[in-house]
C-alpha cells in the first residue's frame, strides 16, 4: 500500500514534468512565432530596398544624357 506522502510525492513530480511539458511547448511557439515575424520584417525592408533600387534605374535611365 502506498502512504499518503509517496502518493503527494507523485502527483508534485507528475504535476511539475507536465508544467515542464508545456511551458517548453509554449517557448517553442514562441521562438518559431519570432523568427517568422523577424523573417517577414527583413523581406518587407528587402522588398522596399528593391523598389527605391528600381525607382533610381528607371529615373537614370529617363534622364537625358549630355
Amino acid at each position: 500500500m502506498v502512504g499518503k506522502f509517496e502518493r503527494n510525492k507523485d502527483l508534485v513530480q507528475e504535476l511539475t514534468e507536465s508544467a515542464a511539458h508545456h511551458v517548453g511547448a509554449i517557448a517553442t511557439i514562441i521562438t518559431g512565432a519570432v523568427r517568422d515575424v523577424t523573417r517577414e520584417i527583413g523581406d518587407l525592408i528587402s522588398d522596399g530596398i528593391e523598389m527605391r533600387e528600381a525607382k533610381q534605374a528607371a529615373k537614370d535611365d529617363a534622364e537625358p544624357e549630355d
